[in-house]
């Protein structure tokens, strides 16, 4: 399969980058603004960009950019980087995380799907590695509108020293070709000396998507990064589908 020389290099070049970024790689496994991942990953040679806003009633506030592209190495790959300006206690912050996930075992109405994924972070401005993690996401599919997704991984924190394991479980209902409902709870268990920080968090959103291009997510969350307060999240999806395979099934999520 002849791929064009723009996509190619393209491609190349984000390769490039996120295995740069893998050496020094603070992230959570995520899918797009929710952190609850499914065991899906896009078709081959598809690209996406995934950015939100999301702001906290104690001020708190994080803009996120998150390109990802589905490559070949030995089998499909979805390479992502995402960067992540943020604002906590009042001091601003830059983190670029990186990130690989490989499909095992395809979704089916009726049986699990199973993925690996793993990454790192680090602090833009220090250069900092910040954390490190790995997951297990699982989903099984009821229909061809619903899906249960459940994780579970490690996650090392550097900047503490402390080593987690994670967990989420959530919901995904596709009411109409338009609207997707997601709920979810997820966290890290742990020692801390600060308890909001091991204490579940949720998410609850409705996605629109007008075409199989582009979506939009509004979420609202609770202690969503470790901090004791309300969360509003607003969120894009703009898709760059194979060229071979230009029209993404209807029933994908």
């Amino acid at each position: 399969m002849a791929v064009p020389a723009p996509r190619a290099l393209a491609i190349a070049t984000f390769i490039l980058v996120a295995a740069l970024l893998v050496a020094s790689g603070h992230a959570e496994a995520a899918n797009g603004a929710y952190a609850v991942d499914a065991a899906d990953i896009s078709d081959l040679g598809s690209c996406k960009i995934e950015s939100w806003l999301s702001t906290a009633t104690n001020s708190d506030f994080s803009a996120v950019a998150n390109p990802s592209c589905v490559v070949e190495i030995v089998r499909p790959v979805e390479l992502s980087v995402m960067t992540n300006r943020y604002r906590s206690d009042g001091d601003w912050s830059t983190s670029i995380a990186p990130k690989a996930k490989i499909n095992f075992i395809p979704t089916g109405i009726g049986t699990f799907g199973v993925s690996a994924l793993g990454g790192g972070a680090f602090d833009a401005l220090t250069g900092q590695n910040t954390s490190m993690f790995g997951e297990i996401p699982a989903t099984y599919r009821l229909s061809e509108i619903m899906r249960i997704n459940l994780n579970a991984g490690w996650l090392w924190d550097r900047t503490v020293d402390q080593h987690y394991f994670t967990y989420g479980v959530g919901f995904d209902w596709k009411l109409t070709d338009l609207f997707q409902y997601t709920i979810e709870m997820y966290g890290q268990a742990g020692a801390s000396e600060i308890r909001s920080v091991v204490q579940p968090k949720f998410q609850t959103g409705i996605r629109y998507r007008p075409n199989e291009i582009f979506s939009i997510d509004v979420i609202y969350g609770h202690n969503i990064t470790g901090e004791n307060a309300t969360w509003i999240t607003v969120g894009t999806t703009v898709r760059f589908p194979a060229p071979e395979n230009p029209h993404e099934s209807s029933s994908h999520f």
